[in-house]
């Protein structure tokens, strides 16, 4: 099995190096298909360009190669959390905030565990959200199993792309 604490310890300093935040990483795939997904962003802009993600994905690989902390053969993946963006940090949830997020709890709260509605940022620990009925839910940060942003109109205006160059092209290696 492999420690995600171990390989975040790995790759976070590989991002700042870079000038990057470290969003997320997991294996995804399974066993038949093992990846490792990297996402990360520019602290500015929330964004990462293609170009970006191709020089963090070199510079994850060779120390990958050194370090070698995964068994078997994997895929590395590294992309931009993307508009619909994942919510692993605290700060997430206070800089996305007024935007409609999904979350899901580990355990239930009131026997329930999936919570949709805008959030409303954080208070200490615990994040802010205003569900659709106008109740205010506070969600305890360390609770929470995945969280994610909703595709709105409203999100797709706070997240247009710095430049949609090489959006349109396909790459072939060989």
């Amino acid at each position: 099995m492999v420690d995600i604490a171990e390989l975040t310890r790995l790759i976070e300093p590989e991002a700042r190096a870079l000038g990057f935040d470290l969003v997320r990483v997991q294996m995804i795939g399974g066993a038949s298909d093992p990846t490792l997904q990297v996402m990360a962003e520019r602290p500015d802009t929330r964004q990462l360009t293609i170009d970006d993600c191709a020089d963090l994905s070199r510079r994850l690989s060779d120390m990958l190669d050194a370090a070698d902390p995964i068994d078997g053969a994997y895929r590395l993946e590294v992309s931009s959390p993307g508009i619909d963006r994942p919510l692993t940090r605290l700060k997430d949830y206070a800089d996305w905030a007024g935007h409609e997020a999904r979350v899901t709890l580990a355990e239930p709260i009131e026997a329930r565990k999936q919570f949709t509605g805008a959030l409303g940022g954080t208070d200490g620990e615990t994040v802010l959200m205003t569900l659709k009925d106008g109740t205010t839910a506070r969600l305890p940060f360390a609770g929470i199993r995945t969280a994610k942003l909703v595709l709105t109109d409203r999100l797709i205006a706070a997240t247009a792309p710095l430049s949609p160059e090489g959006a349109d092209k396909i790459q072939v290696e060989g």
